[in-house]
């Protein structure tokens, strides 16, 4: 390991996700008239960064318990969790691992490569920087708002459906949306 290497690795900040500060949810087209907002309400994550306040560079990594699906519907639910769509039994966690964290104008672009249903496939999110606070336990947190957008068949979630007055009954795009807040380490 080189000097500068050694000296990177000892200066860098490591973060973990707050999840009783945070929040997953995703957005998708039903009938193509409405949308349909679901959340996971179990998840982890990490980051390590260069500092306390620039995340150009950072490293990301975040998964999702399928288990824990929530679109405030149980039969939904039930369905989202079978075999047709995510299979929750033999795929019980989606993951996402950041290959690049970049300053972008006020905001940051992540990519990554995204794994669900043992499928993993490249993808862009935006990250909104919602700033740095201490809280009242003397924690210092750092706030992200990240969105993007996925197409879920490329991921193998292809079920699909027709109407009988011929409507599609699931739009293929998903929207992705996490306010997040992570908790430095000591």
């Amino acid at each position: 390991m080189s000097e500068t290497t050694a000296s990177a690795a000892t200066t860098a900040t490591k973060w973990t996700l707050d999840p009783t500060h945070s929040e997953v949810q995703f957005k998708i087209k039903h009938l193509v008239i409405s949308t349909v907002t679901g959340s996971f309400k179990s998840f982890q994550g990490s980051m390590q960064s260069e500092s306390d306040d620039n995340f150009a560079n950072a490293q990301v990594e975040f998964s999702l318990d399928v288990d824990s699906i929530d679109t405030n519907q149980e039969m939904r639910d039930g369905h989202l969790k079978g075999e047709e769509f995510f299979d929750a039994a033999k795929f019980p966690t989606i993951k996402f691992e950041s290959t690049s964290f970049v300053k972008d104008g006020d905001g940051y672009k992540i990519t990554g490569n995204l794994t669900m249903k043992d499928v993993t496939k490249p993808v862009t999110l935006e990250a909104e920087y919602g700033g740095s606070a201490v809280d009242f336990y003397g924690n210092h947190k750092a706030g992200f708002e990240v969105t993007g957008k996925i197409n879920r068949k490329e991921f193998g979630l292809t079920w699909g459906g027709i109407t009988e007055a011929g409507a599609i009954v699931l739009g293929d795009d998903v929207k992705l949306i996490a306010n997040v807040q992570f908790a430095k380490q000591a």
